[in-house]
């Protein structure tokens, strides 16, 4: 009995051992390459990187500002096109297709575009939107994201909502409130915070994409307020100065990589905050 028991400490002890150790390497590597990232990516910083235009290479005072506007363009276009259907599909899901036919699937095809690659998406929109077109635009890069955002909200509603307590629904319902009227004041209140969480992550996720907008938004050195004109976006442009052999081209995309980062992680901050509040 006891031979027993000191060999089932001895492999809790290495297993615990070996998920420390791994542990511990993967916070090397990602220190690693965060301070790589933040040494790297202030050296390019300044002023002018936030208030003027891509200039060519060697000029001074040479920015991103198309980018940053563009990519935040583009993103809330997303918002705009993902959240509202994935709220509405996980209503729909939690609350009045339980058991149905075409609520199995809506959440099939929703586990199915949350492991598509996201340049899978891209191709799609580009044959969708672009080739008929016949010029890529911001909007098309808006759709591919938002495609991106739709399937993370869905499923995120729905799971929220299936949690809120079935007595919280009786309790509407047996005060006389309509059952549409008990969604939405009771139901979807209730698990809002959830919801909300999940939204900040899927817009993390999406605001550091950049193959779905090589196919759909492409990319332009000027400024492009117009949704149906090709669009700069950080992501882009820091892929196409990476590649470059400038030294100060390569400079000003560790500096879009370092924003895009701080971006991602304030987003994914905010939706931890978010979640300790829910629970």
């Amino acid at each position: 009995m006891k031979r027993v028991v000191l060999q089932r400490k001895l492999v809790n002890a290495l297993m615990v051992g070996l998920a420390t150790a791994s542990a511990v390497v993967a916070l090397v590597f990602l220190g690693w390459i965060l301070a790589t990232l933040i040494r790297q990516g202030l050296a390019g910083l300044s002023v002018a990187w936030f208030i003027e235009l891509p200039k060519p290479t060697g000029e001074a005072d040479a920015g991103m500002a198309n980018a940053l506007v563009g990519t935040i363009q583009v993103v809330a276009m997303a918002i705009g096109f993902g959240v509202p259907i994935g709220l509405a599909a996980g209503i729909y899901l939690a609350e009045f297709g339980k058991g149905g036919r075409l609520s199995q699937v809506v959440r099939f095809v929703a586990d199915v575009l949350l492991g598509a690659p996201s340049i899978v998406i891209g191709v799609f929109v580009y044959t969708l939107m672009v080739r008929p077109t016949g010029h890529f635009s911001g909007l098309a890069g808006a759709v591919a994201l938002g495609l991106l955002m739709l399937p993370i909200v869905t499923r995120t509603t729905d799971e929220m909502m299936r949690l809120v307590p079935v007595s919280l629904r009786e309790a509407a319902l047996a005060l006389g409130a309509p059952e549409w009227k008990m969604v939405l004041r009771v139901s979807l209140k209730a698990a809002l915070p959830g919801i909300t969480t999940g939204i900040l992550l899927a817009i993390a996720r999406v605001g550091g994409e950049t193959a779905p907008l090589l196919f759909t938004a492409l990319n332009s050195p000027y400024w492009s307020l117009n949704p149906t004109e090709p669009t700069a976006t950080l992501n882009v442009t820091m892929f196409n100065y990476a590649m470059s052999p400038y030294a100060d081209w390569r400079a000003m995309a560790w500096s879009a990589a370092l924003v895009i980062t701080t971006g991602v992680v304030l987003l994914t901050l905010l939706a931890r905050a978010t979640g300790r509040k829910a629970r």
